[in-house]
């Protein structure tokens, strides 16, 4: 029996299918948001030019999600944000009356806190058509994504950020 390597698919069996060896990693897609944006909602909203697009290869295959988002609000308040597949949110918690199903929550101190908010998920989107994550935000006041409050023009404080959006297909 003769054996191909044919450089773009690895190794290639006459007269069989060889599946990616589960864990595989098939494809990355990534984004980075390096402008800011600013939202005054408190229902949720997504945010502006921070998504991604994968087409999973097969309906088994999972999808590893991993997110950096910088973001702000005035000191006292909430900024509530929730990881998106396409329209339903997903990496929320359980339903609990009023309460909001979040993926973060976090309450400002001062002004010039901007918190990072690492998040990774594997997510298994049971499908093989383009699907989107995005995040969306909701605050009771003006949320601020890759800057201060304050940003001041100054070269001590106030730094302007990134976020981004990373996504893996993962052989099942």
């Amino acid at each position: 029996m003769a054996i191909t390597l044919d450089g773009t698919n690895g190794i290639t069996f006459p007269n069989s299918t060889v599946q990616a060896s589960a864990g595989k990693i098939l494809q990355v897609v990534s984004t980075t948001k390096t402008d800011t944006y600013t939202q005054n909602s408190n229902t949720f909203t997504d945010i502006t030019g921070y998504s991604v697009s994968i087409t999973p290869a097969s309906s088994s295959n999972k999808i590893l999600v991993m997110c950096t988002l910088n973001v702000c609000v005035v000191s006292g308040y909430n900024a509530i944000g929730r990881l998106m597949r396409d329209s339903t949110p997903i990496f929320i918690g359980d339903a609990a009356g009023s309460r909001p199903r979040a993926s973060f929550q976090n309450t400002f101190l001062n002004t010039e806190n901007v918190w990072t908010i690492p998040i990774t998920f594997l997510d298994s989107p049971n499908t093989t058509s383009s699907i989107t994550y995005k995040f969306q935000v909701k605050s009771g006041v003006t949320i601020y994504v890759n800057r201060s409050i304050d940003d001041r023009n100054t070269s001590d404080y106030d730094a302007r950020l990134a976020s981004s959006i990373t996504v893996m297909e993962v052989a099942a």
